[in-house]
């Protein structure tokens, strides 16, 4: 640890422990601490304690032990996590070395505030399988805001990184009501609707977003202010009919066509189209198809490789997919709509109601299962995607970070982990406008850098409103192969150092971005600085995050 007194690790462990219940873990051993140096980005991380949180009180101890160092002669920053598996982002890693993981996975309550009106309460160790199975388990008919991060990935965790998905609502920070917390000084923090409420149950607060007064539950995503214990959601109900539609386009020169239909699908069926993704060939590939170069080769897929792969699995240049939710009558007709305005257009257009698929279905039931093998894969990716769509998880997106991995292979009977499977992930994920020729240039910049670095330029464009999409980049490598590592980051910062000169900023950023990107002088950093300043002057909870110039250690004159 970074202390004065050069406190060995075991003396604060065990400082820890005597402070804290027994609901709560203090990890130390190399043992215990294994599972937090995993990562897929390639990155050294050596967390030296771990402090497993059994009840919220436990999280207030840490945090005055934190703050008490002139009383204890030890120096620490305190790193909150949901489950640690921000994959790509930066995993369970702490922007300071020296931080103490503070692991609140444990913590994970669900409450239904209301089950007629559709408000849930969550903890940060609530996964997407947990509250699918409350859900199912109490008989309510809602959707999970799923992702394709997968089942074991926090609820809460994605909501504070702004993270987004296909369902109904798309925008999952969107749909948090109210957030409670903790300041660095042990504050509770909730919203001034909750303080006025006289009735006890604070219901209202749970329904109402912006509160009174200052908004200031958006300072605590993205953020280093507050360790947050808790968010208040509003979940969609299940519509009463669904319906996912593929469109498919043969010739690469027709995506100005598909953007196009995009637009128009979900301008003029706003409120019944869910988020509508558009994906290339190479993206979709790597879905369906085994690496043509092996998973240890650290080369692109040649044109030729491609074009054989896209021939045996019927995979088009480009695929829209999408969803319709809602009334019956209204999904029928919003069928009909896409339809026309996609009629003529694309070379295939299917969708999940169809005959088509329902018999597809039937006969892989009746057939050996040694027989029409990639079919029965495509069929099993493809109602993975649906089920997503209709707010179950599962993993049906992950075997793509394990697409250059020769030591573990996505079998999909075990939960997957491509942290612990060792997985090369990085993301590039930049908001770029709803407009053709902005997109098409996108996509020449992806196809022109990648390949530069040995990294397959798969893209993705995934709709968050009819005027802005956001594109997910995923940079895949041999996590085991040091060029590799070094190449698919610098392939990640050349992506970023040239997308910024046309405007495509990222809408999230790695650890290494944060502090390579952000600039302390600029005056939105200014602000946000005299916030932490204010909330936390000795800059304790998270060093670094999301908060340029703030990635020492707190207490710097203790430093050696």
């Amino acid at each position: 640890m970074n202390a004065k007194s050069n406190q060995p690790t075991a003396a604060l462990a065990g400082l820890l422990q005597q402070k804290l219940s027994k609901d709560s873990q203090v990890l130390s051993s190399d043992a215990e601490l294994e599972a937090y140096k995993q990562n897929c980005e390639g990155s050294e991380a050596h967390p030296s304690c771990v402090v497993k949180i059994g009840n919220r009180k436990d999280i207030v101890q840490v945090l005055a032990l934190a703050s008490d160092h002139k009383n204890t002669g030890v120096v620490f920053s305190v790193h909150p996590i949901s489950t640690g598996r921000n994959w790509g982002y930066a995993s369970a890693r702490a922007n300071d070395g020296n931080a103490v993981i503070l692991d609140l996975s444990a913590l994970n309550t669900i409450s239904c505030d209301n089950k007629t009106l559709g408000i849930f309460t969550v903890e940060p160790g609530v996964t997407q399988q947990q509250l699918r199975d409350y859900l199912d388990l109490h008989q309510l008919k809602y959707m999970v805001p799923v992702t394709g991060a997968g089942p074991g990935c926090s609820i809460l965790g994605n909501a504070l990184e702004r993270g987004y998905g296909i369902t109904p609502y798309t925008d999952h920070f969107a749909a948090v009501n109210s957030i409670r917390g903790l300041l660095a000084d042990g504050t509770e923090i909730r919203s001034a609707v909750a303080e006025l409420d006289q009735s006890c149950d604070d219901f209202i607060d749970k329904t109402y977003k912006y509160g009174l007064g200052p908004y200031l539950d958006g300072l605590w995503t993205q953020s280093n202010l507050a360790v947050v214990t808790e968010i208040s959601l509003r979940l969609k109900a299940d519509p009463e009919a669904f319906c996912a539609f593929y469109l498919q386009f043969a010739d690469e020169q027709q995506f100005e066509q598909a953007q196009q239909i995009v637009f128009t699908i979900l301008q003029k069926l706003e409120g019944v189209v869910g988020s509508v993704n558009i994906m290339d060939q190479r993206r979709v590939t790597a879905m369906m198809a085994p690496n043509p170069n092996g998973p240890a080769a650290h080369q692109v897929m040649t044109d030729q490789q491609l074009a054989s792969l896209a021939k045996d699995y019927d995979i088009p240049a480009w695929t829209i997919a999408g969803t319709l939710y809602g009334q019956k009558s209204v999904v029928k007709a919003a069928r009909k709509e896409v339809k026309r305005f996609a009629g003529g257009h694309c070379s295939k257009m299917i969708f999940s109601d169809s005959w088509l698929i329902k018999f597809g279905r039937w006969l892989l039931q009746l057939l050996p299962d040694t027989l029409l093998v990639k079919q029965r894969k495509m069929l099993a990716s493809l109602d993975g995607g649906i089920a997503i769509m209709r707010g179950y998880p599962n993993q049906v997106a992950l075997p793509l970070a394990y697409w250059r991995n020769p030591h573990a292979s996505p079998v999909q009977s075990r939960a997957l982990n491509p942290a612990a499977d060792g997985c090369g992930l990085l993301w590039y994920a930049p908001l770029v406008p709803m407009k053709s020729d902005a997109m098409r240039r996108f996509i020449d910049h992806v196809r022109t850098v990648c390949p530069k670095y040995g990294i397959e330029p798969m893209i993705t464009f995934t709709s968050l409103k009819h005027d802005m999409v956001d594109s997910t980049i995923p940079i895949v490598f041999n996590l085991a192969d040091s060029n590799a590592v070094a190449q698919a980051q610098a392939c990640l910062d050349e992506l970023v150092s040239v997308g910024l000169k046309q405007g495509w900023v990222p809408y999230r950023l790695n650890l290494a971005q944060q502090a390579s990107l952000l600039n302390a002088k600029q005056p939105f950093w200014k602000i946000s600085a005299k916030i932490k300043q204010a909330l936390d002057p000795d800059n304790i909870i998270s060093p670094g995050r999301y908060q340029p110039g703030g990635s020492k250690s707190p207490f710097p004159d203790q430093q050696p």
